[in-house]
C-alpha cells in the first residue's frame, strides 16, 4: 500500500508518499480500499502545527472506498460493501483501517467520488439549516464563502427550505457559482463592505441568521448585518479565529444570538450519523443537492492539493485518488 506521511510541521512540501504494508482489521475496524479521500482545511491545520499530531502522521479524516476485510465485533458491513466514513483518521492512502461506527453505507446509484465529496461539507450543511437554525420559510440569511465546498451546499438547502439567501465570495467567478447554488443576492466581500451592502438588500432590516466560516475578517461586521434577535452561526474561522466579544455588544445590537457550532456535537450517536448520512445521500440522488468537485489529485500530488486548497481557489471540493 501507498500513503502520505508528513514527520515534521510545515509547508504543504513535508507530505511525502511511502510504501507499506496492508494492515489486518482490528476489533472493531474495517480494512478499505479507498476510492477517494477528501482534502479538508483541518488536514491543513494538522501539517502546518496549528493542531498537534504525533509523527510520522497521516493526514485524511473522510473518504470513500469498498471493504475488503472485516475485523472481529464489525456487524452489518461485509467484504465488497461500498461506504464513506467521517472521523476516522489516515485517508490519504491506497487501503485504510476505518472504525466500523464512523461508516456509513453508500448508495448504488451514487458514485464513490461524490460520495467522498459530499458526506462531510454535505452534513455539514444539513446541520446548519436544520438543526442549529430550523430555517423557517421566507427567512434570509447571509452565507458567507458561498461558493466554498460548504457554502454552495448551505446556499441549496436553505433554498429547498424556502429561505432567502445573500452570499458573498471573493471573485467574479465564485459569484457564478453561489448564484447557481440559490443565492439571490451575491456579495463581492473582496470590493468593499458587505454589511452596508447587506443593509440595503435586506431595506435596513438586516438578515435572520448569518452562516460564518470565515472567521476574523467577516465576524465584527456580520454582527452589524443581523436583524435584533437574529442569530450568527460561527462555524469555521478560514481567515483566523475572530475577536474575542464582549457579551454586552450582543445586547446593545439587538438581542442577538451567537453560537460555534460543530456537528460533532449534533451527531453523537450512530443513529443521528446514518440518519443524517442517509438524508444527504439521498438528495445527491434525487438532484436536489449538486455538489462540486473542484479538482481531484493523486497522492504524490498531495502538497499540491494543500496549496489549492490555502490559495482558496477551490471552488467546491478537492479530492485526493490513489
Amino acid at each position: 500500500m501507498r500513503r502520505v506521511v508528513f514527520d515534521a510541521y510545515g509547508p504543504p512540501d513535508v507530505l511525502r508518499t511511502v510504501d507499506g504494508e496492508v494492515p489486518e482489521p482490528g476489533e472493531g475496524q474495517v480494512l478499505v480500499r479507498v476510492a477517494a479521500a477528501g482534502v479538508n482545511f483541518v488536514d491543513l491545520y494538522q501539517r502546518s502545527g496549528a493542531y498537534t499530531v504525533r509523527f510520522p502522521f497521516t493526514p485524511g479524516f473522510e473518504g470513500s472506498g469498498t471493504i475488503l476485510g472485516v475485523g472481529p465485533g464489525v456487524p452489518g458491513f461485509a467484504a465488497g460493501d461500498r461506504v464513506a466514513w467521517a472521523g476516522s483518521p489516515n485517508s490519504y492512502a491506497t487501503h485504510c483501517l476505518v472504525k466500523a461506527e464512523r461508516l456509513v453505507p453508500v448508495p448504488d446509484a451514487l458514485d464513490l467520488d461524490v460520495a467522498a465529496a459530499v458526506l462531510i461539507q454535505g452534513m455539514t450543511a444539513h446541520f446548519l439549516a436544520s438543526d442549529v437554525v430550523t430555517l423557517p420559510e421566507g427567512a434570509t440569511c447571509l452565507v458567507h464563502a458561498a461558493a466554498g465546498g460548504v457554502g454552495a451546499l448551505l446556499c441549496q438547502l436553505a433554498v429547498l427550505r424556502g429561505a432567502k439567501v445573500i452570499g458573498t465570495v471573493s471573485s467574479a467567478a465564485k459569484a457564478e457559482v453561489a448564484q447557481a447554488a440559490g443565492a439571490g443576492h451575491v456579495i463581492d466581500y473582496s470590493a468593499g463592505d458587505f454589511a452596508e451592502r447587506v443593509k440595503e438588500i435586506t431595506g435596513g432590516e438586516g438578515v435572520d441568521v448569518v452562516y460564518d466560516a470565515v472567521g476574523r475578517d467577516t465576524f465584527e461586521a456580520g454582527l452589524t448585518c443581523l436583524r435584533p434577535r437574529g442569530t450568527f452561526v460561527l462555524y469555521g474561522q478560514t481567515s483566523g479565529p475572530a475577536a474575542p466579544l464582549d457579551p454586552q455588544v450582543l445586547n446593545a445590537r439587538g438581542s442577538l444570538f451567537l453560537t460555534k457550532a460543530s456537528l460533532g456535537h449534533y451527531d453523537k450517536t450512530r443513529e443521528q450519523l446514518l440518519h443524517r448520512a442517509g438524508e444527504v445521500f439521498a438528495a445527491v440522488v434525487d438532484g436536489s443537492l449538486r455538489p462540486r468537485v473542484h479538482q481531484t489529485y493523486t497522492l504524490a500530488d498531495a502538497p499540491e492539493a494543500h496549496r489549492e486548497i490555502e490559495s482558496r481557489n477551490a471552488i467546491g471540493k478537492v479530492l485526493l485518488r490513489p
